[in-house]
Parts: C-alpha cells; sequence; structure tokens
C-alpha cells in the first residue's frame, strides 16, 4: 500500500549519471581527460552536439560521422541564474547560472556557468571556455567559465 508513511520511508533519491554505452564511451573518456569531443559530418562538413550515430543536418549514417576535439570555446547564447532547486545535486550548490552556449564549432550546448563570481556581469555573446566538473570516479562533464581577457 502506497500510504504517506510508505513514500517517506523510500530512500532518498540520488542523481543519476550519464549512461555511458560503447557509443559515448569517446564523448565521457575525453571529459575525463579535460577535452571536449564533438560529432562531425563528413557528407556536409557540419558540427553537431549532442553525440549522435548520424548527422541531424544531412541524414548521413555513421559511416560518415566521427568524434572530432572542439576548441573549448563558446559565447554566452541566454543563461538563467537559479536561485531555487530542491532536487539533487542542484540545491546545494543555489545560486547556480543555467545557460545555453554556442560553442565556436557552431552548435548549441546546454550547460552551466561557473567561476562567475558576480551574475549580473554575464553578458550575450560574452566569452566562454570549457571547463569540467567531476560528478563520479571517472565522469566528468563540461562547464563553462568566463575567458580570460586578452
Amino acid at each position: 500500500m502506497n500510504t504517506p508513511a510508505a513514500r517517506a520511508a523510500a530512500p532518498a533519491p540520488s542523481f543519476d549519471l550519464p549512461e555511458i554505452d560503447a557509443f559515448t564511451r569517446p564523448y565521457w573518456d575525453a571529459a575525463r581527460e579535460g577535452a571536449l569531443l564533438l560529432r562531425y559530418c563528413a557528407a556536409c562538413g557540419r558540427t553537431h552536439h549532442y553525440p549522435r550515430e548520424f548527422c541531424p543536418h544531412c541524414w548521413a549514417g555513421e559511416e560518415q560521422v566521427t568524434w572530432r576535439p572542439a576548441s573549448g570555446l563558446a559565447s554566452l547564447y541566454t543563461w538563467s541564474v537559479v536561485h531555487r532547486n530542491d532536487l539533487p545535486p542542484f540545491g546545494g550548490r543555489v545560486p547556480y547560472v543555467a545557460a545555453v552556449v554556442e560553442l565556436a564549432e557552431g552548435p548549441r550546448m546546454m550547460t552551466e556557468v561557473v567561476d562567475c563570481p558576480d551574475p549580473a556581469a554575464l553578458r550575450v555573446g560574452m566569452a566562454l571556455q570549457v571547463t569540467f566538473r567531476d560528478l563520479a570516479e571517472g565522469v566528468s562533464v563540461p562547464l563553462f567559465r568566463p575567458a580570460p581577457t586578452p
């Protein structure tokens, strides 16, 4: 029976880690080493993200689509400062900046902007560079931080 007492006794949920399979392993292995990989289509010459076995632009198959290292550079496309989130693991990190960045190679990517002490300083088009956060043993995710000014 699913009573309130029974639900309360259930263990607290934990956040999900990415599912690493044979196809996505190169992406996650590179992230663990501090590199961002993107998928590149030789048929149409376009790069895409999130990783897929086919090209979402021209539908070329896996024989035409390969992994390529990204520059790690991006510009801020849009963002939101999150002040409240009760879901693990985010609740302990509020406030944080959820963002979409435009990678130098063209695709846009959902991410988080870190190492920005004043979110009011964020601007559309702001130069960013990739960094990584370790989530668990052997699992790192790409995030972005403001790029140093020249």
